[in-house]
């Protein structure tokens, strides 16, 4: 059974930073390619980040100069860095098996980790 557990949310002033974390367990991790979507207040999933089994990166272009993704796969990881948030990227981020790239509404997610952004 896959796992997901996201951790690492939390209030954070606007300009702040925030790190991400996913625990995985229950399939062959280093083999997956690894995504982070977020969803916020009354809007659909979004597709954040991807990382493939080789450390490959992909990110929206809204958020790739921002946002840094990263994975350790001894330690069954993936992890989100946030950097130069706004009040915008207030959002539960899940973190997700993808079954592609830039799936926005991966299937095998997380229960997510709540970021708001906020003076």
């Amino acid at each position: 059974e896959v796992q997901l557990v996201e951790s690492g949310g939390g209030l954070v002033q606007p300009g702040g930073s925030l790190r991400l974390s996913c625990a995985a367990s229950g399939f062959d991790f280093s083999a997956f390619a690894m995504s982070w979507v977020r969803q916020a207040p009354g809007k659909g999933l979004e597709w954040v980040s991807t990382i493939n089994s080789v450390g490959n990166t992909f990110y929206a272009d809204s958020l790739k100069d921002r946002f840094t993704i990263s994975r350790d796969n001894a330690k069954k990881m993936v992890y989100l860095q946030l950097n130069s948030l706004s009040s915008e990227d207030t959002a539960m981020y899940y973190c997700a098996r993808p079954s592609s790239y830039r799936e926005n509404n991966p299937e095998e997610r997380g229960r997510g980790t709540q970021v708001t952004v906020s003076s």
